[in-house]
C-alpha cells in the first residue's frame, strides 16, 4: 500500500540508510523511541527524545506551539525520517519497516480528511478501498464504523452537513476501517463544543476497550489529557521534559495543582508562543469543525 493511502496526503521524506535496531532484546511496546532527533539545516526540531509507550494505552503528548510535537507524529507515522535515533511502532523501525508500520497504524490530523461531497457511508467505503480491506468486507465493516461511531441515521447524509462533533468521529471512524494497532490524533477535539467533545472522549475510550487500540494524542486541552490519558509526555524546545501520569505530575507540583500547572512548570508560560501559520491553522480548524 503506498503511503498516502495509509497515512495521509504527505509525501515520504527521503529514507536514510539502514542501522542496526536497538530493539531487539526489549518488550514490545506499542511506540518506542530512542534518541529520536530531527534536525532542518542548523534548526534542531526534535532532540535525543525517549518515549514509550504500553500496548492498549493512551498517551498524550502536550506542549507549546513549537515544542516539537507535530514533528515527532510526523517521525512515528514514518512521514518524516528522522535524522538521528530510532523508534518503533507497534514492533517495526519506522525507517527500516516503514511499510509494515503503515499498515498497523491510523492517523487523524487536525487537516480536513472527508470529503464533503460524499455521504458518510461513502468516505467511509472510500477508505475501506484505500486501505486494502477485501471487496466482501468492505460493506459489513462500514456498517459497523457507522454504527460504533454513532453515525448510522447519518449513512447517507452528505458529510458538508454534518456538524463539528459528526465530522470528527467520522474521520476517526475512516482511520479505524483497517483497525490500526495504534492511532495517532492530532488536537483530536479542537473546535468541538463540549457535548461534542465529550462524545469523542467517550468513542476513543470504547476504541481502546474494545480493539485494544493504542491511542497516541497530541492535545493543548489540559482537561482533555487529564481525562483521557494514563501518560503524558510534556515537550518543550524539542526534547520531553517530563512524563507520567497526570495525577503523578499533579503530586510533584503539591497543593491543589492542575494539570495546567504542571504544564506551565515544566514548559514555562508559552514563551515559544504561535507563529502566524499556527495560529491561521488553528483558526481554519476551528472554523470547519465549528
Amino acid at each position: 500500500m503506498c503511503h498516502e493511502s495509509a497515512i495521509g496526503r504527505e509525501p515520504v521524506s527521503p529514507v536514510p540508510s539502514p542501522r542496526p535496531n536497538a530493539f531487539s532484546d526489549t518488550a514490545p511496546a506499542a511506540v518506542r523511541a530512542v534518541g529520536l532527533t530531527r534536525r532542518f539545516g542548523d534548526f534542531e526540531a526534535v532532540h535525543a527524545l525517549a518515549l514509550e509507550v504500553p500496548v492498549g494505552s493512551i498517551f498524550g503528548l502536550l506542549g507549546p506551539n513549537g515544542a516539537g510535537k507535530t514533528t515527532t507524529i510526523k517521525m512515528l507515522t514514518t512521514m518524516l525520517a528522522p535524522t538521528a535515533g530510532q523508534a518503533a511502532v507497534a514492533g517495526f523501525d519506522v525507517v527500516r519497516q516503514a511499510v509494515a508500520v503503515r499498515r498497523r497504524i491510523g492517523y487523524v490530523s487536525q487537516m480536513l480528511s472527508a470529503d464533503g461531497a460524499l455521504t458518510g457511508a461513502e468516505n467511509l467505503m472510500l477508505f475501506a478501498r484505500l486501505y486494502d480491506i477485501p471487496a466482501a468486507e468492505r460493506a459489513a465493516r462500514v456498517a459497523g464504523a457507522l454504527s460504533f461511531m454513532g453515525l448510522e441515521a447519518a449513512r447517507d447524509e452528505l458529510v458538508r452537513h454534518f456538524s463539528g462533533g459528526m465530522i470528527r468521529r467520522l474521520e476517526i471512524a475512516q482511520s479505524m476501517m483497517h483497525r490500526p494497532a495504534v492511532l495517532f490524533l492530532d488536537e483530536p477535539t479542537i473546535g468541538l463544543d463540549p457535548a461534542a467533545r465529550h462524545a469523542v472522549w467517550q468513542h476513543l475510550r470504547e476504541l481502546r476497550e474494545r480493539f485494544a487500540t493504542t491511542i497516541v494524542m497530541t492535545t493543548h486541552d489540559m482537561e482533555e489529557a487529564d481525562a483521557l490519558c494514563e501518560t503524558i509526555a510534556i515537550m518543550h524546545r524539542g526534547a520531553t521534559v517530563v512524563m507520567g501520569a497526570p495525577a503523578d505530575l499533579k503530586r510533584r507540583i503539591g497543593g491543589d495543582a492542575t494539570l495546567e500547572d504542571v504544564f506551565l512548570h515544566f514548559a514555562g508560560a508559552g514563551d515559544d508562543g504561535a507563529g502566524f501559520r499556527d495560529i491561521l491553522q488553528t483558526r481554519r480548524t476551528a472554523k470547519r469543525l465549528g
